[in-house]
């Protein structure tokens, strides 16, 4: 992974290599209806949701490399749009993530989007609407955009604020697309799927899930997420017992409060002590 945070791939993938994602309500339908008009994306949802497991899954089945750029608050419109590195005593341009998406026509994943510096949102706008274009100011291109290329931008509405959020001039250049955790079968089948374990444990550790998202009463500022669900299910098929791996992948991942600890403890010996 590159300081700006790229972990995206080159190469358009095969469709034989297209990720396990479980559609909840026609939200597959409305991105690839976006892709084709050239529209860009909004993601929202909370943490662990299947934000960027479906975006992958998309890019697969629409045959689309996927450049994915993990945001941080360190993240500039540089890192994004490409600077100037000194190497062998020469000067060199180097594109960042975002430019060689629009070169390759790829699709652009910002994660997060709103944890970048607000710099970034300037470069975004033309690409966003319908001039699809990322000025490099810095060499003096202006970088059309291939009917190919698509932005996706997420992030999470829970975890912002008023000096944290998405302008309305960014957000109303974007389908939005609202995420939520998934309905009680569609998420066993996920838990399954990805880790292996038989319906009668994934049903166990949906029912779990299903207990903690209902208490209101414990300071979590996350609740327990399919993704969470999945750690656990993976521990518990390598062999680990289902307290340990329950407590270790959900209890210690979403608190270090001893009372909350103790609290989220006993939902567990609930669902899986007899």
């Amino acid at each position: 992974m590159s300081r700006d945070g790229y972990v995206g791939s080159a190469s358009a993938p095969s469709q034989a290599a297209v990720p396990f994602y479980a559609e909840q309500a026609g939200e597959c339908g409305l991105f690839e209806h976006a892709w084709r008009q050239r529209l860009p994306v909004l993601l929202k949802g909370p943490t662990g949701c299947g934000k960027t497991r479906f975006v992958e899954h998309m890019a697969a089945r629409l045959g689309r490399p996927l450049i994915t750029v993990s945001c941080h608050d360190d993240l500039s419109a540089a890192d994004l749009v490409g600077r100037y590195l000194i190497g062998d005593g020469n000067t060199v341009w180097n594109d960042g993530p975002l430019a060689r998406a629009v070169r390759q026509g790829a699709i652009c994943y910002l994660d997060e989007v709103v944890e970048a510096r607000k710099d970034t949102t300037v470069v975004l706008h033309p690409l966003a609407d319908d001039r699809r274009q990322l000025p490099v100011e810095r060499t003096g291109e202006l970088l059309q955009a291939p009917p190919e290329f698509m932005l996706v931008v997420s992030y999470n509405p829970g975890y912002q604020n008023l000096l944290k959020n998405l302008k309305p001039s960014t957000r109303q250049r974007f389908v939005a697309l609202g995420f939520d955790y998934p309905a009680p079968e569609i998420e066993r089948r996920i838990v399954q799927a990805e880790s292996g374990v038989d319906e009668r444990l994934a049903t166990r550790l949906v029912k779990l899930a299903s207990a903690v998202r209902r208490l209101t009463d414990q300071d979590l500022e996350e609740t327990v997420s399919t993704r969470l669900l999945v750690v656990a299910a993976r521990l518990i098929a390598s062999g680990l017992p289902e307290l340990t791996a329950c407590r270790a992948a959900i209890v210690d991942a979403l608190t270090d409060d001893a009372d909350t600890a103790e609290a989220l403890n006993e939902v567990v010996l609930a669902a899986f002590g007899e």
